[in-house]
This record gives C-alpha cells, structure tokens and sequence, in this order.
C-alpha cells in the first residue's frame, strides 16, 4: 500500500485546516449555501435529502485494519453507526451533521484518508481492478500506475474546473473487472509484439443519460509516457468540453461529436507538445511508488488442498475465492449483500471484523470492489475455514458473488436528492424472491444492477439485467433493461418495453429468468443466451 510521507500529509492536514474554517462561516451565517456549496463539494460533502452525505475516497479501493476501523469509529461517532461502499471503490456516510464535517476530515487525516476531490466538476477517485497485485491473469500490478495518476490529478490547476467530473480507472489483465470502457478514460496495461509493457488509451466511456462504450484512442503508450498522454486528453477535453449544458458536457459527448478519429488527431497534436515540455515525473518517483506496492512475505510450499466435507462452506469457496497468482492462496470475498440486505452496506462492527480479519489472513489489506463487495486479496487456502467461520457467524458468509443475489445498487430515493424511485426495497425484495425460488443455483452468473435515476451511480446499464427507477406522473416506475455487460465484452443494456411497478418489477425479474433457464444451451450464461436468442422472446414472456 501506498504510504503518506511528509508532503502528502501536510497536504491533507492543510486541507482540514480550510474546511474547518469554511464549516464555521457557514455555521455562523457568513457563508450563503450558494457561497458554501462549492467548498463542500470540494471535500465530498453532499446535502441529500434528510442529512449531508460524505463521500471518502480510497483510491483504487486499497485500505488496510488500522483505516477501515477508523470508517468503523466514525459511523458510530458521526453516523448511525454504518456505511454504504460504493461503485466507485470508495465509502459514503448518509446522516452526517456540518458542525462534525471537520472532525471526521481530521478523523481520516490521521490514518492517511481524506474525502479530497470525491466531488466536483474534477478528476475523481482514480479506480482499478479489485484483484490487482494478486490476480493470476494480470500482466503487473496496475495500482502504481494508478498511484501515480492520483497524486497527478490531486489538485492539479488545470483539471480543478472541468466541465464536467470525470473518471480514470487503470488495469493490467484480459479480464476486465474494473468496467474500464466505461470510463472517461480507461487504461489497460498491455505488452506489444516487441514485448514492452505499455497502455492502451480508451476515452469516451461512460453511463448516465447518455450511455456509450470508450473506443480505443491509442493502442499503445509507452508507461514512462502515461501522465503525459493522459494530460493530453484532459487538455482537449478542457478546451473543447461544453460548459453551457450540463448533459453535454462529458468527454463522451465530446468524443462523439468530433469523432473518435478527430478527437485522436487533437489528442495526439497535444501529445506532441507536452512532450517537448517534459511533464512527467521523474523516474524515481515512480519507483518511490512501486517500492510501495511489492509483493507480501508469500509462504512457499503451501498445502493446496480444502476440506470440502462442510458443504456450505464448499459452496462458499467455489463462489466467492478466487484464483491468485501464488500457490497455496486465494483472493477471498466478502459479500455485503445478504438476503434481503442493502446492497454495500456494512455495520461498524462488521468492519471491525473485516480489518481484523485482513489482519489475521491477509497482511493486513482490503479492497473495496466496485461491486460494492469487500476482498481479502491473499488468504492462504488453509485459513479458508476459519475465516468462512468467523464471515458466516457475522453475516458476511453470503455465497453469492456474481449471482443474482449479488445486486449491486445505489441508495436511491431513500436517501438521494437526485433519485426518482428506491433502489433498496427493489434489490431486497428480489434478493429475497431468488432465496426463497431456488433459482439462483440453476441460474448462475447473472449480473443485476438497479438505479434510482438516469444518473446511473448503479450502472443499470451494464446488468445483464438492469433496472432504472423513473418517475412517471408522480408514482415510481421501473424501466427493466437486458444484454448489458461491464466486462470485456463490454455491451449497453436495451430498455425492454414499458415500466412496471415496484411488485411488478420483481416479477419482471422472475419472468426474465425463467425465459433464460428455458432457452439457454450447454454452458451458456445469461448473457449468452440473451445475445443468442434476442430480446423478443423475452418481451413476448413480459408483455404478451
């Protein structure tokens, strides 16, 4: 993991010191909500519907025990006592007090956290493959690279005002578990013929009102380049970028109305300069930063074979562990979605449990997925059992991962000013549905997504089965949408027919199931037979 050193924390502490005293002009009256609110945002600092929200980063969803106990201390200080892990790898606390908001930014500063840049019209948090540093299939740890474009794009004087946020995500494998296509840059970490290592540059991806995959802009990058190319893009961007209609205003829109083929003469033109001008950092500081990132003291010679005789526990490795790039470990989920759960939510007391777990059997490290699941990224296969055991006792044993119960949403009306219909009591009810049917064996990978607006924060439009809350004359609708994929067969979902109601969607779900279960062939996921057969059968089984 990376390390604070002198700068970095004189950075954050500074940063404190400013909202504190931003919170208590606006406290005392000497700050209009309009004057306050692009401070706040700054800070991660949202007013929803019943109480601020505040969003914390954790850059590419890396934290270890000592940082995810102070999340814990503070949703008990500050919150009701939980918090909601989001898509973007990071965490958010829903009923948040102003006069507090200084105290919990100077809570996470003393444990190298910080809500910097979670808002805002700027470079979000930088996202990566949850299973970077462990994944058997990666080429090299994407995270230093990632590192690296963080404390680039950290207050950096051009990219603070752009026209709109904007999204990098960075990985290094085949397997795209990041959904960097739909990214407004993604970033892939590729070897090209001559057997360098090198990214390929995706820019234009993203979901919301107008959702479109990033078409691949360059196929290659030098690494010792990579800062340099991604500035390039943020400049034509932020020259080009419309600022006079907010739903226009994301690189997408961009790419797509120059063209991608213009847009990459632009692009290159101004890579070109900044080269002559030498911007990117030295070296040695990306080796300071690798240094970070160096693989734990693995054991050797570690036992390969699990006791299946527990056959829930079985289950649980055959679902939830993952192949590592070790011998004799794994890379162990925790879902935080149980039945009938709210999908990412976790209590305090199960993320105590979690950093003393990642303590006990991981070298002390976590990564937030954005499936808004946690992972243990090295188990050794023989702790498998007593981790399950200890999982299973405080509710975090589900078996579920990448099945239908394993919903990924956002909070929606419950708690968004922005939302047009709940997402939570949709994700329960249908997480309760498929556990009481028995489907969700006989279905398997099955990917479901809801969001309560347009706005897209439950990436409705890359589910293999996606549902969007709408409001439609004052009573909330749900939009259902199938064929969409995150991966890297990357897809955009198709909005079936008209919208159902809150039952009549979970039955929608069902129905679209069981077409599934009675069309596919040998091997075929959902997706398959989706693609295979087409959306008519299923709307015929929807709406007759």
């Amino acid at each position: 993991m990376y390390k604070y050193d002198q700068y970095d924390q004189a950075m954050v502490d500074a940063r404190v010191a400013e909202f504190r005293d931003q919170v208590r002009r606006r406290v005392e009256g000497k700050l209009s909500e309009d004057q306050f609110k692009p401070l706040r945002l700054m800070n991660g600092l949202y007013l929803q519907l019943h109480a601020y929200m505040l969003r914390v980063a954790v850059p590419y969803g890396t934290l270890n025990g000592r940082q995810m106990c102070a999340l814990a201390d503070i949703a008990d200080k500050y919150d009701r006592g939980y918090g909601h892990f989001t898509t973007r790898q990071n965490i958010q606390y829903n009923w948040i007090k102003l006069e507090d908001a200084g105290d919990i930014l100077a809570d996470l500063a003393e444990v190298e956290m910080h809500a910097i840049q979670t808002s805002g019209n700027c470079i979000r948090n930088i996202s990566s493959d949850h299973f970077a540093g462990a994944a058997a299939d990666e080429l090299i740890d994407p995270r230093p690279y990632a590192e690296l474009l963080r404390q680039w794009s950290s207050f950096h004087p051009e990219f603070l005002a752009l026209p709109r946020k904007f999204k990098i995500a960075v990985i290094a494998s085949e397997t795209d578990r990041a959904a960097m296509k739909l990214h407004d840059i993604g970033i892939r970490i590729v070897k090209n013929d001559a057997g360098e290592i090198g990214a390929a540059f995706y820019v234009g991806g993203g979901m919301g009102r107008t959702p479109m995959i990033a078409p691949c802009i360059r196929e290659f990058v030098p690494l010792d380049q990579l800062v340099t190319y991604s500035e390039a893009c943020l400049r034509v961007y932020n020259r080009h970028g419309r600022r006079d209609n907010k739903y226009k205003a994301r690189i997408k829109i961009l790419v797509h109305e120059l063209g991608a083929e213009e847009y990459t003469r632009q692009v290159e033109e101004e890579f070109a300069h900044l080269l002559e001008q030498g911007i990117e950092p030295p070296l040695a500081e990306l080796e300071r930063i690798k240094a970070y990132f160096a693989d734990p003291a693995f054991e050797s010679g570690l036992p390969e074979d699990i006791d299946r005789s527990d056959p829930d526990f079985a289950l649980w490795v055959d679902r939830n562990c993952v192949a590592h790039k070790t011998p004799g470990y794994v890379s162990a989920v925790i879902s935080l979605k149980p039945v009938g759960g709210i999908p990412g939510d976790a209590s305090s007391g199960q993320m105590r449990l979690m950093a003393d777990l990642a303590e006990k059997y991981s070298f002390d490290e976590m990564r937030v997925m954005h499936t808004q699941n946690i992972v243990l990224p090295h188990v050794r296969k023989a702790d498998l059992h007593a981790l399950w055991t200890a999982l299973y006792e405080a509710g975090l044993g589900t078996a579920n991962l990448d099945r239908i119960g394993d919903i990924i949403a956002c909070p929606g009306l419950d708690y968004c000013s922005l939302a047009n219909a709940r997402s939570i009591p949709v994700a329960q009810q249908i997480s309760e549905r498929f556990a009481a049917n028995g489907k969700e064996d006989a279905l398997g990978e099955l990917k479901l997504k809801i969001s309560g607006c347009i706005n897209a924060c439950g990436h409705h439009h890359a589910g293999h089965i996606g549902i969007l809350g709408v409001d439609k004359k004052g009573v909330e609708n749900y939009q259902l949408l199938l064929g969409g994929s995150e991966a890297g067969d990357t897809s955009l979902g198709k909005i079936t027919g008209p919208g159902f109601s809150e039952a009549g969607i979970v039955d929608a779900v069902e129905t679209a199931a069981d077409v599934y279960l009675r069309e596919r062939e040998d091997g075929e996921r959902f997706l398959d037979t989706y693609r295979r057969i087409g959306i008519e059968p299923f709307k015929e089984a929807l709406y007759g």
